[in-house]
């Protein structure tokens, strides 16, 4: 696997303690340097205990520091490899006047990729398995959002339909406030806002967790308004690339939605394989055959 040693690391990073995540932080910036550096160096350079060290590493699946020194050394050897036979890895960077119109698609990749990798860091296991299991047991799903918001609810909603759960999502404020105040405790409600400043949806999110249902929260900061109102946060990450939240909110978003679509399917894919199944045949006649 490409990048094994940090796909590993921003795998778990989401549940580690934020010592933990500290030491990660710096480990993930410096994989190179310390590969053979001491446990106590490492451990004052990040300004950590030993201890903690030994735990990050456990929590990303390694008994100690020499498992992973080894597993590091290999995964530095392998990209060393790929550089000497021309595949040359590409950087992040900001969007400037002085750019050139054909330096854009691969600017757009590169992005992408990086905030696939933010949300990988961002995303706690331990609350995602929590919103599969609200959503699985919920009677009745809303989703909420506005503007820009709306692309990724939308392909929430389709995916979820297509699931055979019971969901809605309306772009009226006013149906949605209403929505949220009859949901009940064995309901859920899903806010997506990348700002977590939109006032619409903050206060819909806010109606529902006061009727009792579960609140599921998608955003990308983590001290934004809408959190206040999350009984679960799932964050896309913390950092806002190129200019205004439009540009590449939909990237992080639908990442996130595509996760809870699968996390979803495999929880019970007896039950929902066969819905998809079902869902497909009452459509399949809205499609044009190949022949024709």
């Amino acid at each position: 696997m490409e990048d094994n040693i940090k796909f590993l690391i921003e795998t778990k990073y989401g549940d580690l303690r934020a010592s933990e995540q500290k030491a990660a932080d710096y480990i993930l910036a410096h994989l190179e340097e310390i590969q053979s550096m001491p446990l106590s160096h490492l451990a004052k350079t990040c300004n950590v205990s030993q201890p903690t060290i030994l735990r990050m590493l456990k929590a990303v699946g390694f008994q100690g520091l020499k498992e992973f020194r080894h597993a590091l050394i290999l995964d530095i050897a392998k990209k060393k490899n790929m550089r000497e036979a021309g595949a040359q890895p590409m950087y992040g960077y900001s969007l400037s006047k002085e750019d050139k119109l054909e330096d854009i698609p691969g600017k757009i990749v590169m992005t992408t990729a990086k905030i696939m990798e933010e949300n990988l860091k961002s995303i706690s296991m331990k609350t995602y398995k929590k919103v599969i299991d609200v959503l699985n047991h919920a009677k009745v799903i809303d989703i909420y959002s506005v503007e820009n918001s709306n692309v990724a609810a939308n392909d929430l909603l389709t995916k979820l339909l297509y699931l055979g759960l019971n969901c809605r999502h309306l772009d009226d404020y006013y149906h949605q406030r209403i929505c949220a105040s009859n949901l009940t405790e064995n309901d859920a409600a899903i806010g997506i806002s990348y700002s977590g400043c939109s006032e619409d949806t903050v206060e819909v999110m806010k109606a529902a967790k006061k009727s009792g249902a579960s609140t599921i929260v998608i955003t990308n900061f983590k001290n934004s308004v809408i959190t206040r109102y999350a009984d679960y946060l799932l964050c896309t990450s913390q950092n806002q690339l190129f200019y205004g939240d439009a540009v590449f909110s939909r990237t992080s978003q639908i990442l996130l939605v595509d996760m809870i679509y699968m996390g979803l399917l495999i929880s019970n894919y007896g039950v929902y394989s066969k819905k998809l199944d079902q869902s497909s045949r009452v459509i399949q006649n809205k499609a044009y055959l190949p022949n024709e």
